[in-house]
C-alpha cells in the first residue's frame, strides 16, 4: 500500500540528528523538527530544520526519559509560526524500543497539545533507535493521533523506516520486490533513456510509476522508445500515454500515471512532489535545474543520467564516432547538486533558452541529437541508452539496500566510456556542496522560488 502520511528527512539532518540523540552516555535526548508541508495532495512532511536541545539544558535525562525546557518550545513555536511549518518532537529510545510508550503518550498529550494553543498546523512526534530506525506519529488539533506511515531518509543510503518494520529487505528479493510496491517512483522525460527506466521501474515492482514528458511519438524515434509502435507515430500519441498503456498491460490499473506536461510548469511539479524517488532522463538544461530545485525542496533522492557520442563529420558528410560515454548522477538532498557539479549553469541554461528561441538555430541543436559535433536525425543509441538506464537503476539498488563492498559516498558520480573501456567513480566529496536555500522547503509559494510556478491567480 502506498503510504498515506510520510515524513522525508535530508541524510544530512538525520546524521546530525543521530549524533545528537545519541551521544554516547545511553541516555534519552531530544530535538525538534521543523517541518513543511510537501506540495501537492499527498501528505508528506518534509524537515527543513533540526533544533537539538542542548543536553546541558535538560532538566533530567535517563535511558527512559528526558524532560527539557519549554523555552526551546517557544524558540520552535516563533519559527514555525513564521514560515506556516509543523513541529515534531523527537527524542531517542537508547535501548531499541521502537514503539511509543505510555510515559510518551502522556508526554505528548500535554506538549502538543500547548502547541495547538500557539497555532493550528498539524503537529507530531518521533523517536530513534541506536540504529537510526525513527518511529513517527501526527496530531491532529482535537489531538486525534495517527502513526506516519513512511519515514524516508536521503543520504549516502536511501532508508525506509515503516512502522513494525525488521530488518531491511536484500536486494533483488521479494522483499525489494514488496517494499517497491510502497514506493513511488518519478521518470521525467519518458523517450530514449525515459522509457527504459520506466519499464525497469514497473518490472521492479514500484506502487507507482509517474510519467512525466509533454511529446509526442514520432517515426524518427521508434528505433529508442520501447512498446512505440508505427500507428503511434502516426497517431502522434504522447509518449506518456504509450509508456502508460504498456505498463498497464502488464501491472494492471493505477500504477501508471501518465502526465502530459512539461517538467517546468507547475502541474509536472506538483506531480513530481508525489514520489519518493526522482529519475531525470531529460535532454535539456533547464529540465535538469528544474529537477535539481525538486530534490532539494522535496527531500527527494534524485538520479540524473545522460549519454553523449562525440564525434566529427568529414567533408564528405561520413561520421567518425570519438567515443561513446554515458554518465549518471546521484544527487542526494543537501549534498552536492547538479549545478555545483557543473551539469549546468545559469549561464548555460540562458544560453539554451536564447536558442530556443531561436527555432532555426534550435532544429540544428535537435538534429545533432545525442551526436556531439555531427547531425543525426535518427540516431541508433538504444544499446547505450540501456546501459546509462541500468546503471542508475542499479545505483538505486546499491543505495535503497546496499551490498556494494565500498561506501556509497564515493560514488555520486559514475562515467563510462565504450572506446576506453572503462568506468570511472566521484565521490561525493569531489565535488563543492549545492545550496541550501531551498532545502525542505516544500510546497511554499512559489513553488521551487520559481515566481513562473507560483499559483494560478
Amino acid at each position: 500500500m502506498i503510504p498515506r502520511t510520510t515524513l522525508a528527512m535530508a541524510g544530512v539532518h538525520h546524521a546530525a540528528l543521530q549524533q545528537h540523540l545519541f551521544p554516547g552516555d545511553g541516555l534519552e535526548a531530544a530535538a525538534i523538527l521543523l517541518c513543511a508541508k510537501g506540495a501537492g495532495h499527498r501528505s508528506r512532511y518534509i524537515v527543513r530544520d533540526i533544533l537539538p536541545v542542548p543536553h546541558a539544558d535538560c532538566f533530567e535525562r535517563t535511558p527512559v526519559f528526558v524532560s527539557w525546557p519549554g523555552a526551546w518550545i517557544e524558540q520552535a513555536i516563533d519559527r514555525g509560526e513564521k514560515d506556516n511549518l509543523s513541529i515534531v518532537l523527537a527524542h531517542s529510545h537508547p535501548g531499541g524500543l521502537r514503539e511509543f510508550s505510555a510515559q510518551d503518550d502522556a508526554s505528548d498529550q500535554a506538549v502538543i497539545a500547548s502547541l495547538f494553543q500557539a497555532y493550528g498546523r498539524t503537529h507530531g512526534s518521533a523517536l530513534m533507535v541506536p540504529d537510526g530506525a525513527m518511529t513517527a506519529r501526527l496530531y491532529e488539533p482535537d489531538m486525534t493521533v495517527r502513526p506516519i506511515d513512511l519515514v524516508a531518509v536521503a543520504g549516502d543510503n536511501l532508508a525506509f523506516h515503516w512502522p513494525g518494520a525488521g530488518r531491511r529487505p536484500a536486494a533483488f528479493t521479494s522483499g525489494m520486490t514488496a517494499e517497491l510496491g510502497r514506493l513511488t517512483a518519478v521518470v521525467i522525460g519518458v523517450s530514449g533513456t525515459g522509457s527504459i527506466v520506466a519499464e525497469q521501474a514497473a518490472r521492479l515492482g514500484f506502487g507507482r510509476v509517474i510519467l512525466i514528458d509533454f511529446d509526442k511519438v514520432e517515426r524518427r524515434n521508434l528505433n529508442r522508445i520501447l512498446h512505440s509502435t508505427l500507428a503511434d507515430a502516426a497517431a502522434e500519441l504522447l509518449k506518456v500515454a504509450g509508456a502508460a498503456r504498456a505498463i498497464t498491460e502488464y501491472r494492471g490499473e493505477g500504477v501508471a500515471i501518465p502526465i502530459a506536461a512539461s517538467i517546468n510548469t507547475r502541474d509536472a511539479v506538483l506531480a513530481a512532489a508525489q514520489g519518493d524517488v526522482l529519475f531525470s532522463c531529460v535532454d535539456t538544461l533547464l529540465a535538469r535545474q528544474i529537477a535539481d530545485l525538486m530534490a532539494s525542496s522535496f527531500v527527494m533522492p534524485l538520479f540524473d543520467m545522460g549519454v553523449t557520442i562525440p564525434a566529427r563529420s568529414t567533408d564528405g558528410e561520413e561520421v567518425s564516432i570519438i567515443d561513446a560515454v554515458g554518465r549518471v548522477d546521484y544527487v542526494q538532498p543537501g549534498g552536492s547538486t547538479l549545478q555545483s557539479r557543473g551539469v549546468y549553469t545559469p549561464a548555460s541554461v540562458r544560453a539554451e533558452y536564447l536558442a530556443d528561441a531561436d527555432p532555426a538555430a534550435h532544429a540544428v541543436e535537435l538534429a545533432a541529437g545525442y551526436f556531439d559535433g555531427a547531425a543525426e536525425e535518427a540516431p541508433a543509441v538504444i544499446s547505450l541508452n540501456m546501459r546509462a538506464a541500468s546503471a542508475a537503476m542499479n545505483e538505486f539498488i546499491l543505495r535503497a539496500y546496499p551490498f556494494r563492498l565500498d561506501p556509497n559516498r564515493g560514488f555520486a558520480r559514475t562515467k563510462f566510456s565504450l572506446a576506453g573501456g572503462d568506468e570511472d567513480h566521484f565521490s561525493e566529496d569531489y565535488f563543492e556542496a549545492g545550496s541550501v536555500k531551498l532545502l525542505g522547503r516544500g510546497g511554499q509559494e512559489p513553488l521551487l522560488n520559481i515566481p513562473a510556478l507560483g499559483p494560478l491567480p
